[in-house]
């Protein structure tokens, strides 16, 4: 089965001065601003590392859902926050690392089983499997 997702970017001008929009297939986001300055400079707006970070999250927590249920488990409340690292390098810039944390309640869970499903799960994430940054994952079960 191949799915395919859309996503669209617009952009008018040059890298600095210029600005662009950013939509996908769904309609979550549409039109919504991005450019040089909402990506080098922290101005309001999304830029393409940001919606990484938010899909890498979304990816691997249903991921560990996955996982979890085939396990036996179920989460009562799971939240992960991605951290997407754009740095220079030599030849441009280049995305070098993604460090998830996961902060999770899964009842019948032990902390040593929670981290090891974790760690499948950031491994087997579609998302995780995209990128050739160094993934890293601090999971946390709250009792």
């Amino acid at each position: 089965m191949k799915i395919n997702r859309i996503g669209i970017a617009q952009w008018q001008g040059g890298i600095k001065d210029g600005r662009g929009a950013i939509s996908t297939g769904s309609g979550a986001l549409q039109e919504y601003p991005y450019g040089f300055s909402s990506r080098f400079e922290r101005v309001a707006g999304t830029n393409p590392e940001e919606l990484i970070a938010a899909a890498h999250a979304g990816c691997f927590t249903m991921a560990l859902s996955l996982i979890l249920g085939e396990a036996g488990l179920t989460a009562e409340r799971m939240e992960t926050s991605a951290t997407v690292s754009l740095e220079q390098v030599e030849g441009g810039y280049a995305i070098t690392a993604v460090h998830l944390i996961l902060e999770a309640r899964v009842p019948g869970a032990d902390q040593a089983t929670f981290e090891r499903l974790a760690g499948m799960a950031k491994a087997g994430c579609p998302v995780s499997k995209l990128l050739k940054a160094d993934i890293t994952l601090d999971a946390t079960l709250v009792a």
